[in-house]
């Protein structure tokens, strides 16, 4: 192991902690002085890389913090650097002189396009992957390509598998990944399961035979129970199945045993679905997911909730037409008048091409109790034709180049508040709504 490396990410660390920052750079810096210090690590304990396009970063901190209640101590990147740099700090950082990590639990969140990074140079005891949708297709490329990134490190793995079978696109790894043994998870048939979907989907072909997929019931987008109209591929009978589930009251039954999850929405019972499988194969506590749900702090910016004098506030990430449509099931089912700022970025991080704004079902939140929304942001122009062509009372629709002048608008008045924003507009709406909150 280079100790130059690990002595590089320690003290460029610790600089920037001093300023207040974190980040990849440390990363970057070991990897330019030696490209293999991941490989390099001694590690004694597992390793559970967390993946997908939708509630990586919820599950992976939630898997974390459930170790962490069983008596683990643990290394993960909470933050979201999630990217090969990112990763790279956060393990070197914490590793001895000698590149030991002892027996810490690793979990880690990883980029999809990353996954062929990371995998190939850690001892990676699970790979949980929760799904696979459209995504930012200047940067992520169409999923096809994706996938197929993650299927090319799979071959000679020899791990576990923890994948969502109610999920195509995810169960399809099954397939490219002899040597690893596969736990499935999902939901069983629910009150809120539909025979025919109208929302943005991609999962319609089978992977090994090309041939149209039909579904017995979906969830939300292409998630459902699926086979092939020609060949053996289907949604496989599932090791973790949640049943019972009620989105009202985010409660959920698994082995005769109800549980009550600290989220809203439809994804994250597939979240929770997740954690329960990666619990099952290292065989953790029920009471330790139960701790953890009774104390699980908001993820930064995923349904995150702000008070002031009674009156709530809700921040969301949108950032792709699936995950937006799920954040407006969760606005759609506030039947409080409510006031809704949209803020459009499409800055590198937030993906260039916002077309898939005309495949998020915004039609869910333009009824009788939405009092206006507010479009803001580097695109709140083509957010607000979006919105008129829905056929939305134009004088309902406001327009403003200021974000903060956007927020304090909805602050004026005395009713609940959903921010939806893209990635780079995140930590400045969240910023503003705490001032507005102080105030």
């Amino acid at each position: 192991m280079s100790l130059l490396s690990i002595a590089a990410v320690k003290l460029s660390s610790s600089v920037l902690k001093l300023a207040g920052r974190g980040g990849s750079l440390p990363g970057e810096i070991g990897l330019k002085l030696d490209p293999a210090s991941l490989k390099k690590l001694k590690i004694n304990g597992p390793v559970v890389l967390v993946t997908g396009t939708n509630g990586k970063t919820s599950t992976a901190n939630l898997i974390a913090s459930v170790f962490e209640a069983s008596g683990y101590e643990i290394i993960s990147n909470r933050k979201g650097d999630n990217l090969r740099e990112g990763i790279t700090t956060a393990l070197l950082s914490n590793a001895s002189l000698s590149g030991s990590l002892g027996k810490k639990a690793l979990i880690l969140e990883v980029d999809e396009l990353n996954v062929r990074h990371i995998l190939p140079n850690l001892p990676v005891s699970a790979l949980v992957v929760n799904n696979f949708f459209r995504d930012q297709l200047d940067r992520a490329r169409e999923m096809e390509q994706l996938i197929e990134s993650i299927e090319s490190v799979l071959g000679d793995y020899c791990g576990t598998l923890i994948l969502n079978g109610n999920d195509p696109n995810t169960y399809r790894l099954s397939l490219k990944a002899p040597k690893a043994k596969v736990v499935s998870f999902g939901l069983d048939e629910n009150r809120y399961s539909v025979k025919s979907t109208t929302e943005a989907s991609e999962g319609k072909f089978c992977p090994k035979c090309s041939h149209p997929l039909e579904y017995d019931y979906y969830q939300y987008s292409h998630i459902g129970k699926f086979h092939c109209t020609h060949c053996d591929f289907q949604s496989p009978d599932l090791d973790v199945m949640l049943q019972d589930v009620n989105l009202d009251e985010n409660t959920f039954e698994l082995n005769s045993t109800r549980f009550k999850g600290p989220y809203e929405g439809m994804y994250s019972m597939y979240n929770y679905a997740a954690l329960f499988g990666v619990m099952k194969e290292f065989g953790l506590p029920n009471d330790a997911a139960i701790k953890v749900f009774g104390n699980a702090p908001h993820p930064f910016g995923r349904n995150e909730r702000f008070e002031k004098k009674g009156r709530e506030v809700i921040l969301n990430l949108i950032k792709n037409p699936t995950g937006a449509n799920e954040v407006m099931k969760v606005i759609e089912r506030e039947e409080r008048r409510k006031n809704v700022v949209i803020v459009l970025n499409d800055r590198e991080q937030d993906g260039r091409d916002v077309s898939w704004i005309y495949d998020t079902q915004f039609e869910k939140i333009l009824n009788d109790s939405t009092n206006r929304i507010v479009c803001t942001g580097l695109r709140r122009n083509d957010m607000a034709l979006r919105l008129y062509y829905s056929g939305f009372d134009p004088k309902q629709i406001h327009v403003t180049d200021s974000l903060q002048d956007a927020l304090h608008q909805v602050f004026e008045e005395d009713l609940p508040i959903f921010v939806v924003a893209t990635y780079t507009a995140l930590r400045e709406s969240r910023n503003i709504i705490e001032k507005e909150i102080a105030a």
